[in-house]
């Protein structure tokens, strides 16, 4: 048998030194020379596997097919003996075999042999990520899956309407009620889809479950109409709701595991004509907290936003629609400033995230706990950093403004379609222009765009009208390329994965101030700005889609107006 070290010298241009350096580590630590290879960074995994191949005469499959896959063999092979030795069966109508990422696991590969009862399938070698990708899929698949029990639902509808019918089986955790299992499926593939929200609606004569990912909702499960109240009371029994009132709107809270996930759930009900809805917004308290500098914000603005939020004194807002990210923004202002030597206090609804060492208020109207009667409170706690949740009337603003007037710094949120708009907004709920412009320093107003999947990019020409709609002009693109996402089972075929965030910074300096004390005009304001530099939301969102960030179907659905 030949050396892998002369095999991958033939087929992958390895430089005699790198081996000889290989060589000397193995002698004096041990171990195998292709993972030195591969931890020296002399050669990639696929490099080690194509010699290996050549070594042991054996195929390598770069990738592994997902479609039309048999997955009944998972029933009698542990996941954890599979992934354990890194092996997969591949076995569709086409073809049958086994998929290893080691050649010399000659009894486990046996072993296995033995529980497909299949001696004399064929051995492949594959990468290690594409053998525990399918892994995870064929056992994914091989679970009961929320279409299964939907299914079994609609088959067995007598004998599931007896069995929801009784309390018991909704308060049981444990219990097996399809109710249960179908709620419990329903979260768990949420999360794994990065589900921001789930809806479940109701119209006279079906049900539709819905889940929203990267901002755009998508038809998840239709159960059966008859399973409505079952399926909200569980809902309501998990959030400590009261499962008896179904004429009043109720919000509650659930906190789960699902994995190594930690998810905080607000559930929100309402009463319809066709029974309750429910919405359910998924908080993952794993996630990192990010800074200023993760948002994607262009390094001119990002540069102007840390010398703002660094300001002793003044009100910074941040405007958008619901779900621009907003409170993201926000946290990160916070993250990014926040040290031992600062009192940051914060009044939200509802208090998203918990930063260590902040003290956040959770707004709670039903004993009078509201963003003006809490921030109140706050200014007698010496905090210098303020962050309350959303202005939403005229006694909430003119309350920051005080405080920003009194030497605190202020960070808060206003609904508007850009950054010109909330200064009228705030004119419009009786602030006097004089007090605007003595305390905001800028507006920053922010949209959400979709990210092309890294995995199934390409590249296109658009057409020349959707260019100019969007306002890039063909110079710009003379020597570059435009990238739209094709559609991948890692995305969802969607050609979408994340989002970042498109930023439109107005700094109120004197010539913008002069011009806010003689008019609130939203128009004016926003052409004077843009003649002092200021970059739009479609500006911004037109230079991510030259650097081949996101499309201009994203762009351009996020600013038309």
């Amino acid at each position: 048998m030949r050396l892998i070290g002369e095999i991958l010298t033939e087929i992958c241009d390895l430089s005699g030194d790198k081996l000889t350096e290989a060589l000397n580590t193995q002698e004096e630590k041990g171990g195998r020379i292709g993972e030195i290879l591969i931890r020296q960074k002399a050669i990639l995994e696929t490099d080690l596997l194509k010699g290996l191949a050549v070594q042991y005469n054996m195929e390598f499959r770069p990738t592994l097919p997902v479609n039309d896959l048999k997955i009944n063999f998972a029933e009698i092979t542990p996941i954890q003996f599979l992934k354990k030795f890194s092996m997969v069966p591949v076995i569709t109508p086409d073809t049958a075999f086994i998929a290893i990422n080691d050649p010399t696991q000659f009894q486990p590969l046996d072993d296995l042999r033995n529980m497909l009862k299949m001696n004399s399938i064929e051995t492949v070698l594959a990468p290690h990520s594409s053998i525990i990708s399918t892994i995870n899929f064929i056992y994914d698949m091989s679970g009961d899956s929320a279409e299964q029990v939907i299914q079994d639902m609609n088959e067995e509808s007598d004998l599931i309407l007896s069995e929801i019918e009784g309390a018991g089986d909704l308060l049981d955790d444990t219990s097996d009620a399809p109710i249960i299992k179908l709620v419990n499926l329903m979260l768990s593939q949420s999360v794994k889809a990065r589900a921001s929200d789930i809806h479940i609606e109701s119209t006279q004569h079906r049900l539709k479950i819905r889940h929203r990912v990267d901002g755009i909702l998508y038809d998840m499960l239709s159960p059966p109409k008859h399973v409505q109240s079952a399926l909200v009371s569980r809902i309501k029994v998990m959030a400590s709701l009261n499962i008896a009132e179904k004429r009043l709107p109720q919000d509650g809270r659930i906190e789960i595991r699902i994995g190594d996930k930690n998810v905080d759930i607000l559930v929100s009900t309402i009463p319809t004509s066709c029974g309750e809805r429910v919405v359910l917004r998924l908080l993952d308290k794993t996630k990192v907290l990010i800074t200023v500098s993760d948002l994607g914000m262009p390094e001119d603005n990002l540069r102007e936003f840390n010398r703002l939020i660094s300001a002793s004194h003044g009100i910074i807002l941040v405007t958008g629609p619901t779900g621009s990210g907003k409170t993201t923004t926000l946290y990160g202002a916070l993250s990014t400033i926040h040290n031992t030597n600062i009192n940051i206090i914060t009044i939200e609804d509802p208090v998203e995230y918990q930063i260590d060492g902040i003290g956040q208020i959770q707004v709670n109207p039903k004993i009078d706990l509201t963003f003006a009667t809490g921030l109140r409170s706050i200014v007698r706690q010496d905090p210098d950093v303020i962050l309350v949740g959303e202005i939403r009337d005229a006694e909430t603003a003119e309350i920051a403004i005080q405080s920003a007037l009194t030497g605190h710094r202020v960070f808060s949120t206003l609904h508007t379609n850009d950054a010109a708009s909330a200064i009228t907004r705030l004119t419009d709920m009786g602030i006097e222009p004089f007090l605007v412009t003595s305390s905001v320093l800028a507006i920053l107003a922010q949209r959400l765009v979709r990210v092309i999947c890294p995995d199934c990019k390409e590249e296109y020409i658009p057409d020349g009208q959707s260019l100019k709609n969007i306002g890039i002009s063909p110079e710009i693109l003379v020597g570059r390329k435009l990238y739209r996402g094709r559609g991948c089972q890692n995305c969802f075929n969607t050609g979408y994965s994340g989002r970042t965030g498109i930023f439109e910074l107005m700094v109120l300096d004197d010539g913008l101030q002069s011009l806010i004390l003689q008019t609130s005009d939203s128009n004016a304001i926003k052409q004077k700005a843009m003649e002092k530099g200021m970059v739009t939301l479609r500006e911004d969102g037109a230079r991510k889609i030259v650097q081949g960030v996101t499309t201009i179907e994203e762009v351009f659905r996020v600013t038309y107006q």
